[in-house]
């Protein structure tokens, strides 16, 4: 089984190179600054222990010189009394900093992993087509604790330590200049040391990071997938392919460690040798009388007291890479440009057509409005009759109907010849052919192209100049081989993906123009995929309706879908059905995704096959209650059998990217050959599943079949 590497950017890249690290942690400030008043006051607290730490050496002084020379007992036990005070001080001004830190970086953290959670929902879908999830995934766990770490103790500690060294060395050169110089000699070759350890440190820390995500991806597609692995037996070859990534993280971590081996082997071995020249200075000095043993023992534990911050300088730059590379990666998703950036900019300025009033800038009111308050002819947000756009009329296109009213369509629907026409789905009269004023109105695709984002710009189109009119209250069946684009265009309605030519328009108005709240709250979705969450069966049923929904909306969302079995489940509508909705049969989860997309009483209707997983008795009862519900929305049904077909008013057969053929069931079954293939196979497979005959309408549709090839 194939495992999934980071699709980011390659940290060695000459950008990421010149790229400060400091300059990125700075990106930090605006989560920092609410909480900027406590960090600075804990800064000022750990420098401040820091300095009381480094008076200690001079109290020493004092007792050396003066009690223990004199054999001053109550002046040694003075100096002890000193001694002690200053450490407890130094201790409880330590735990104040801790104490001052913990609660406000972890709202830090939280935040930020809030924002970017937010971001994720926002981003298009093909950003998650080109992301693994186990990348997300690290950025949003280990990159937020690590940078929470960073902002609690490398950040306070790298200028309480430098302080504290700037103090020091200035005490020992006051105490003796000479001593205080030989203490400063190995201060270059350190800090040569260090900059060549944060370049090398910052390339293996992103690498590194970026393989805790591809580990996190294989953990994360097994779990999912245990029961295709289990299934086929791959458990083996999954353990190899975790084993491999494993083991490529432990050569990086080591690498990681190596690197830090070596800056702290210099980092301590230089001053210590350096604190051994001084003492045997000092030592000499003392013995020739030109210092006072009492100021070599401060000036020594001075220095002493400065080898922890200076043998820190390793581990603090390690983190701070660490950080600074986690800061990297949370922005390079927080940089990304979500859907409708400028939407909202334009949204305070924009007038819902057709009623005056400025459109709401987000899916509040307005959008629940035009969810749930819309008749079948007119909607929050949608134009009505009158100001729908005719422009289209009689532009002919490479399709053949262009804008054209439908009698002159030579595959569509003819114009009915009295009052009424018999509906070609129940055998009842339907209403008279629509007129012009509903040209601009239902769902319009006009001239739509459409090319995946990440495609070879030479590449062929999914979708070719496709121009489709589904009109207000009608059905469309969309029929057509594997990979001929049906899918994609269902994604175009709710806009998870942008047209590349063309527009679409619902009653008149660009879905372009329209904010994506309040177009997804006029379009309803049921992919052929059921995705459930790990939530009760209500609130996944719900999830398509507003807030207003209730217990009434969600029974009657499951009468039309047919699953009343949730009733039998342990807690019924309260049961929790887990993740991925995997403790239910796909028929029982396909069912509950059609709920969803039904529960909101939507304007317009998109199913991707929506039947696809049940047994002929249960889609036969679907299909009877779908049939209430279309009647009162316009939809646009992906099908592959001739009983889904049979639900649409009319059907488009789409071949290569383009529709080759509009007109209902039977027409094309008469006069298309590629139609009355695709049915012909679909109800041969039919057959085969089910194990015995076809209902009257499949019974017709096979009837049709043997005339068109007579």
């Amino acid at each position: 089984m194939p495992t999934t590497r980071a699709n980011t950017k390659e940290p060695e890249t000459a950008n990421n190179r010149g790229r400060s690290a400091v300059r990125t942690l700075l990106r930090l400030w605006p989560y920092v600054r609410p909480v900027r008043v406590r960090l600075f006051s804990a800064a000022f607290v750990a420098v401040l222990a820091s300095c009381m730490g480094l008076v200690i050496p001079l109290v020493l002084k004092w007792m050396v010189d003066g009690p223990i020379a004199d054999h001053d007992s109550r002046g040694v036990w003075l100096g002890a009394l000193w001694l002690l005070l200053l450490g407890l001080g130094e201790a409880l001004l330590f735990g104040l900093r801790r104490w001052l830190v913990a609660r406000p970086l972890a709202g830090v953290e939280a935040a930020m992993r809030a924002d970017l959670y937010q971001r994720l929902q926002r981003l298009p879908v093909a950003f998650h087509d080109r992301w693994p999830s186990g990348q997300l995934l690290s950025r949003a766990t280990s990159d937020l604790m690590l940078l929470r770490m960073f902002l609690a103790f490398p950040l306070t500690f790298l200028l309480v330590n430098a302080v504290t060294i700037l103090v020091g060395v200035i005490i020992m050169l006051v105490q003796d200049w000479s001593l205080g110089l030989v203490i400063l000699g190995p201060a270059i070759p350190v800090l040569i040391v260090c900059i060549v350890f944060e370049r090398r440190y910052h390339l293996v820390a992103r690498r590194a990071q970026d393989q805790v995500g591809d580990l996190t991806t294989v953990v994360e597609e097994s779990v999912l997938g245990i029961r295709i692995i289990k299934g086929f037996g791959r458990h083996r070859s999954q353990a190899r392919a975790f084993r491999e990534l494993a083991r490529t993280l432990r050569g990086t971590e080591l690498h990681k460690a190596r690197l830090l081996s070596s800056i702290w082997a210099v980092i301590v071995t230089l001053p210590e040798l350096a604190i051994g020249a001084a003492l045997v200075l000092g030592t000499l000095q003392v013995a020739d009388g030109d210092l006072s043993a009492g100021t070599l023992v401060a000036f020594l534990s001075t220095a002493l007291a400065l080898r922890w911050p200076v043998d820190s300088i390793g581990f603090l730059l390690a983190m701070s890479q660490d950080a600074a590379t986690a800061t990297e990666r949370y922005f390079e998703v927080m940089d990304e440009e979500p859907e409708g950036a400028g939407e909202a900019a334009e949204a305070g300025s924009k007038v819902v057509p057709g009623t005056g009033a400025p459109a709401p800038a987000s899916g509040g009111a307005g959008a629940a409005g035009a969810h749930g308050g819309a008749d079948a002819h007119g909607a929050a947000g949608m134009p009505d009759a009158a100001s729908a756009s005719a422009a289209t009329d009689g532009h002919a296109t490479p399709n053949g109907h262009y804008g054209a009213p439908e009698g002159a369509r030579g595959t569509a629907r003819p114009a009915p010849t009295g009052p009424a026409a018999d509906n070609p789905r129940t055998g009842e009269a339907m209403p008279p052919h629509p007129g012009a004023a509903d040209v601009g109105r239902g769902l319009h695709f006009h001239n739509v192209t459409f090319r995946y984002p990440d495609a070879p710009v030479d590449s062929p189109p999914v979708l070719d100049r496709v121009d489709l009119h589904i009109r207000p209250g009608e059905s469309m069946a969309l029929v057509g081989t594997t990979g001929s684009g049906k899918t994609t265009l269902t994604a175009l309605v709710p806009r998870l993906h942008e047209v590349t030519s063309g527009r679409i328009t619902l009653d008149g108005h660009d879905i372009s123009a329209l904010p994506r709240e309040e177009l997804r709250a006029l379009v309803a979705v049921a992919f052929e995929e059921p995705t459930l969450f790990s939530a009760s069966v209500g609130d996944n049923v719900l999830m398509g309706a507003g807030d207003e929904a209730g217990e009434a909306e969600l029974r009657h969302a499951l009468s039309v879908a047919q699953a009343d079995f949730v009733h039998s489940l342990p807690h019924g509508i309260d049961t929790q059905v887990g993740e991925q909705g995997l403790s239910l049969s796909g028929g029982q989860r396909q069912r509950l995704a059609l709920a969803r997309a039904v529960v909101g009483k939507p304007r317009f209707l998109v199913l991707d096959d929506p039947l696809s997983a049940l047994d002929v008795h249960t889609e036969a009862a679907v299909e009877a209650a779908l049939r209430r519900v279309l009647a009162d929305t316009t939809a646009l049904i992906v099908a592959h059998r001739p009983s889904t077909v049979l639900l649409a008013d009319r059907v488009a057969l789409l071949s290569g990217g383009r529709v080759a053929a509009v007109g209902t069931h039977h027409e094309l079954l008469r006069t298309n050959a590629e139609y009355a293939w695709l049915m012909a196979g679909a109800d041969e497979e039919t057959d085969r599943s089910h194990g015995h005959g076809h209902d009257d309408s499949s019974s017709s549709s096979t009837d049709s079949f043997e005339e068109a090839a007579r």
